[in-house]
């Protein structure tokens, strides 16, 4: 899917910035063509000076976002998530990072928080990032404690961990 939406500005690497930003971030398009957040509106000149556009190519962008219905129905419903990640240290909580050979493979996630459960951890949340919209897609896991060594050892035993990292 990633690649068909990219594939709608394929002459056009600026607009195929803004639209990396606005599924990165989550970021709507209203029928106004604003983006949002919610209900909050973002500037279009923020948007562009943070990935280094002119405005309009912002608005160029989501006028086409506008004008295509399968786009529209995509950044219409669109929506983040908070994340805890870089709220861990501040909140005394623990952040695993999973890269994995595959990320396209079943039961990854199932097996992760399984073992995890099954050593008592407690998690308090899960972030998958999709093999559509990144090159090299992270399982980001904050606990409420720091994983112990012997259940970082048994998380690399399975067969799809390529790297742990622990914050």
């Amino acid at each position: 899917m990633f690649d068909e939406i990219m594939g709608k500005f394929e002459g056009s690497p600026s607009q195929q910035a803004v639209i990396r930003l606005l599924l990165e971030r989550g970021f709507s398009v209203n029928d106004e063509g604003r983006v949002v957040s919610g209900g909050i509106e973002i500037p279009n000149t923020g948007i562009a000076r943070e990935i280094g556009v002119d405005r309009r190519v912002v608005d160029s962008t989501t006028d086409a976002i506008l004008e295509d219905e399968e786009l529209r129905r995509i950044f219409q419903n669109i929506s983040q998530i908070p994340s805890l990640m870089d709220l861990a240290p501040v909140l005394d909580l623990s952040t695993l990072t999973v890269a994995v050979t595959d990320a396209g493979r079943e039961g990854i996630v199932a097996a992760v928080t399984g073992l995890l459960a099954e050593n008592g951890i407690s998690i308090r949340q899960t972030v998958s990032e999709d093999p559509e919209f990144t090159d090299e897609p992270r399982l980001y896991i904050v606990t409420d404690e720091p994983i112990p060594g012997d259940v970082l050892n048994e998380l690399r035993e399975l067969e799809f961990v390529r790297t742990l990292e622990l914050r």
